[in-house]
């Protein structure tokens, strides 16, 4: 299968590196499925960090089956309760459970921003958070924690979103 990075820069070996801010699934190397959220990504990404280009670098790995295989995945089909109390957890810092290698499921994107803020906040409660979060279509992310499932992603070039990430 493809999945996509979104950078300010391509990345053709992927490697982890430690962010200077929490994220949904943690520490790891993250991807998708979705070419659109990968290059929305790489422009936010880009102008934040105000240098370089957006870029979209695409990767060939195995199926999600075969995967679970091989690594130990943490699986997340949609986002309910399990997903809400582990990406909260990662958000805020205080995830201290099993680690695993693969990490796949819903990303709390900028369209549901509010309601997980209002939920961390303890504005909403887990019930009403997870009401309003089945109503948004939620983008998928894939991410990689382990130097051994880095080795599942072979770079196979970029996605063309306006200029040439090489010039």
């Amino acid at each position: 299968m493809i999945v996509y990075h979104g950078s300010n820069m391509i990345v053709d070996h992927p490697r982890l590196v430690r962010q200077n801010r929490t994220l949904d699934f943690g520490y790891g190397f993250y991807t998708t499925f979705n070419k659109d959220q990968a290059v929305n990504f790489a422009e936010k990404v880009t102008a934040r960090r105000e240098t370089g280009i957006s870029c979209v670098s695409m990767y060939e790995t195995a199926e999600l089956e075969e995967l679970k295989n091989k690594y130990k995945l943490l699986f997340f089909s949609e986002a309910n309760e399990e997903w809400l109390d582990f990406v909260f957890a990662n958000r805020n810092g205080s995830y201290e459970g099993v680690n695993y290698d693969i990490i796949f499921g819903p990303v709390a994107n900028d369209t549901i921003y509010r309601t997980f803020i209002a939920y961390e906040e303890g504005i909403l409660t887990k019930d009403e958070t997870i009401a309003r979060l089945k109503v948004k279509k939620l983008y998928n992310q894939m991410t990689f924690t382990t130097e051994n499932s880095l080795k599942e992603l072979k770079y196979i070039g970029q996605l063309p979103i306006g200029r040439d990430c090489n010039e």
